[in-house]
């Protein structure tokens, strides 16, 4: 039998987000805080997660992502209002940091879209602009924008159609999905196939090429702010 989150733990666990969403520190700080008292909430969730990464480390999850070098490749989506979104009207106008995530749901996601809105005045500063992209319905993806207060699109990838051709959808397995089964992930999706991305952060250039990424398969780890600066910095500074 897999153990299932009770209503005292959801509640625990609600806690540990917001006291990790408002302590000061890096945004690794916050999502290692966060992974530790999920650890201890919900042991049976980390150790499964620990399993599902080993999985993928070992069948090389993300590694053929597109690489810095590489031409991105174009995508047209719709965003939380239904129009469509490509990214050649978003290089159109300068560097752009392409951002997937997992869903409105997750804490670690939730974590990540803070610390990348506290940090556009810097984004912005450079010239450069912020697309996040999950696998969630049109409503979610408003859901998710409208809590986060994010300031750019987030766009719908439906089935995971874009994220497949990047090579990093993934099935999270039958362990995961009874662990997960209080969230309605049909719902949110539109489908059951328990399909997610591995988060991941590409920095676009004018050029349509790569010129940084940070892909981990292991969910609780994202690109650092200062990482990601330093990419759009560099990438800005092309000629």
């Amino acid at each position: 039998m897999t153990a299932s989150l009770s209503p005292a733990n959801a509640e625990r666990l609600k806690q540990a987000f917001l006291r990790c969403r408002d302590m000061e520190g890096s945004l690794r700080e916050q999502l290692e805080a966060y992974a530790a008292a999920g650890r201890e909430i919900f042991p049976a969730y980390g150790e499964a997660v620990d399993r599902l990464v080993a999985r993928l480390n070992e069948n090389g999850g993300g590694e053929n992502a597109p690489r810095p070098g590489e031409a991105m490749p174009p995508f047209v989506l719709p965003d939380e209002t239904g129009r469509l979104v490509s990214l050649q009207s978003l290089i159109d106008k300068g560097p752009v940091a392409v951002m997937f995530f997992r869903g409105h749901w997750c804490p670690y996601c939730r974590l990540n879209v803070r610390a990348v809105i506290q940090a556009q005045d810097r984004i912005k500063a450079l010239g450069a602009q912020t697309v996040a992209i999950m696998p969630e319905t049109q409503a979610y993806a408003k859901k998710f924008k409208s809590e986060a207060n994010a300031p750019f699109p987030i766009l719908a990838d439906l089935d995971n159609g874009y994220a497949l051709s990047l090579n990093l959808a993934i099935w999270l397995g039958t362990e995961i999905q009874q662990l997960l089964s209080y969230q309605d992930m049909t719902r949110f999706q539109g489908n059951d196939g328990w399909v997610l991305p591995i988060p991941a952060t590409f920095v676009v250039g004018r050029d349509g090429m790569v010129k940084a990424r940070f892909v981990d398969p292991d969910f609780r780890k994202r690109m650092e702010i200062d990482d990601l600066i330093a990419a759009l910095k560099g990438t800005s500074e092309e000629r």
